[in-house]
């Protein structure tokens, strides 16, 4: 590819480098009285502000000198040890030298594709899948596979569509887009068929612990160690501003993947990663997380009760038991993506569901945040995305 300047010569890559269609969407939701159930934004409501505040004030006095300096690339050590030990508890058996702390999870995405894809290698991904994560990974030009899914996620019996690729990207927890959270059952026969494939596994878990009622099964990386690339985030639980979250890797790719990280960026930002363990060290998440899935569970039913009230026949949704969102089907022959414009006209916004689909996308499928917007104006948002739908029936 080559630009229009004779000047610059664009790698061929950039070609497949594209704006996120949701961040194009939000910059619709500026506009004034814009009921916007677009964004995947954690509630701000949620930010632990006082606890930040606290823990940056201790920092900059117990180690102000060591927190603004360069700092080791694989990340602080003690924050390290305590997502070992936190994911340890949970089943997994994590030891801290498999941690990498990145720049957010998105980089992580970035530094998985930079490791494990070449040009016209595959990689496969569930339908729907994280927006983000086909970001991420086209750059290094692979060709995407879909494998069949329902609402239970990905089909142990349709893997051999992957056979060959590189590695399945999952998110088995109240999934973005479409909220679903695999059961045990299907855990425990994704992660049979990836061994008997050879199919290496890459499991997303952002949103794991917003869950409402039961927590999820175990992650996919507890039964299958050496085959599966873990990455979290602390976006979801504290704060998205602050761009911290990690990758757990088998130890054959932890060290490639700590070069690849050195050479994106050095290290993330020590400062932050220190403000974040000291808020966390002594149990905090324990008692701030609950109030999280209480404020988010509130919203959750207030959107399934609008849902049920306003939608028209032939409309389908799922009732997620965890995460930001809801995934809506209209009925067969709508088009979301044409269907916006007469939203927001009426007053309210959503993400077309098509942009999260590698190949054959779902034109009449959207995607609906419930985290960010007061319950009674969630009622009606969902209202005018109602009538709207109405007007073209």
């Amino acid at each position: 590819m080559t630009s229009s300047n004779p000047l610059w010569r664009m790698a061929r890559r950039a070609a497949r480098m594209n704006p996120s269609v949701i961040r194009e969407i939000l910059k619709v939701t500026e506009k004034p009285g814009i009921v916007s159930l677009a964004g995947g934004l954690p509630s701000p409501d949620t930010f632990p502000i006082e606890a930040m505040r606290e823990a940056t004030a201790r920092v900059l006095q117990d180690a102000p000198r060591e927190a603004l300096q360069y700092a080791a690339s694989e990340g602080y050590a003690p924050l390290r040890e305590w997502v070992a030990e936190h994911l340890t508890a949970q089943g997994a058996q994590v030891d801290a030298a498999q941690v990498l702390i990145t720049t957010g999870s998105q980089q992580g995405l970035d530094l998985v594709g930079k490791v494990l894809l070449d040009a016209g290698s595959s990689v496969a991904v569930e339908a729907p899948t994280y927006l983000g994560a086909l970001q991420a990974f086209a750059p290094y030009e692979p060709d995407v596979i879909t494998v069949p899914c329902d609402d239970d996620g990905p089909l142990p019996d349709g893997l051999h569509v992957a056979r060959g690729a590189r590695f399945l990207y999952a998110l088995p927890n109240f999934q973005n887009p479409s909220g679903r959270c695999m059961s045990e059952p299907r855990r425990a026969a994704l992660v049979s068929a990836a061994q008997a494939l050879g199919l290496p596994l890459v499991e997303d878990n952002p949103y794991g612990e917003l869950w409402y009622d039961a927590p999820p099964p175990p992650s996919l990386a507890s039964r299958w160690r050496e085959g599966t690339v873990y990455l979290g985030s602390f976006s979801k639980v504290l704060a998205p501003g602050l761009r911290l979250g990690y990758v757990v890797a088998p130890p054959v790719l932890a060290p490639k993947l700590l070069q690849a990280k050195q050479a994106a960026d050095l290290h993330t930002p020590g400062f932050n990663q220190r403000v974040v363990h000291e808020v966390i060290r002594n149990g905090f998440l324990r008692e701030h997380v609950p109030t999280i899935r209480a404020r988010y569970k509130t919203h959750r039913d207030a959107m399934q009760a609008a849902l049920v009230a306003h939608m028209p026949p032939g409309c389908r949704w799922n009732t997620p038991n965890g995460g930001m969102f809801f995934w809506v089907e209209l009925p067969a022959g709508v088009d979301a993506t044409a269907l916006l414009p007469r939203a927001v006209e009426h007053g309210m916004a959503y993400v077309p569901g098509a942009p999260f689909f590698a190949d054959h996308p779902k034109l009449n499928s959207l995607r609906l945040s419930f985290v960010t917007v007061a319950p009674d104006r969630i009622e009606r948002g969902i209202a005018m995305l109602a009538a709207a739908l109405k007007e073209i029936l």
